[in-house]
């Protein structure tokens, strides 16, 4: 059973930091991309970034190019997400994917149970 666990969000002030975790089982990140998505009120869902299981090329969407960086730990099936300059239009809850990618959308398998990040003003 694939289980991806979120942890890490929390409220920041805007030109914070944070570092979300994501916890995954239940498959191989040689098998499967991994990412994170996230979902602000009243908005669709939207791809952050993407890592290829096939060859490990990393998609970042256009708005956290630069201030966000994914890194994953294999050898703990580890996945995480550090935020830096983190504004108000970064609020949202993020997700940990698996599956494929479509550019910085991973899609096409599990989703966690997301965490909530809030940036005040």
């Amino acid at each position: 059973e694939v289980q991806l666990v979120e942890s890490g969000g929390g409220l920041v002030q805007a030109g914070g930091s944070l570092r979300l975790s994501c916890a995954a089982s239940g498959f191989s990140f040689d098998d499967y991309a991994i990412g994170w998505l996230r979902q602000a009120p009243g908005k669709e869902r939207e791809g952050v970034v993407c890592v290829s299981a096939v060859d490990d090329n990393i998609w970042y969407a256009e708005s956290v190019k630069g201030r966000f960086t994914v890194s994953r730990d294999k050898a703990k099936n580890m996945v995480y997400l550090e935020m830096n300059s983190l504004n108000s239009e970064d609020t949202a809850v993020y997700y940990c994917a698996n599956g494929y990618c479509s550019e910085s959308y991973t899609t096409g398998g599990s989703w966690g149970q997301g965490t909530q990040v809030t940036v005040s003003p």
